[in-house]
């Protein structure tokens, strides 16, 4: 597995050759617990919140705490092997477990 840091042009095809579909990534903190989910709403969708700008910073904006937490590999790994699909209701959702003193300070910040 790759340990290059995680891009929002390559997760963008990562998402599309996966799914055919760009959904829409969040950071979610859960009972002390960070989670990266992948929503089931889409760019492609009509009714999709973002336009491609906005959409292509905000992934960055994920991508950036990922790739500080050195996950990128995990979630890279993650969006091409899993077996599950986003749908209405259901976001795919990955424990981001970081190691490390920095990692951990860094976790730390989103779980206060």
């Amino acid at each position: 597995m790759s340990a290059e840091p995680l891009g929002v042009e390559e997760l963008i095809g990562c998402l599309r050759q996966r799914w055919r579909a760009t959904y829409d990534l969040q950071l979610v903190v859960r009972r002390q617990r960070l989670y990266l989910q992948v929503m089931w709403a889409y760019l492609e969708q009509q009714s999709f919140p973002m336009d491609e700008i906005a959409y292509r910073e905000h992934l960055a904006e994920v991508l950036d705490v990922v790739n500080r937490l050195g996950l990128a590999a995990e979630v890279r790994h993650w969006i091409n092997t899993t077996r599950d699909k986003p749908r209405l209701g259901k976001a795919l959702s990955l424990q981001l477990q970081a190691e490390g003193p920095a990692a951990q300070n860094l976790l730390r910040e989103f779980l206060v």
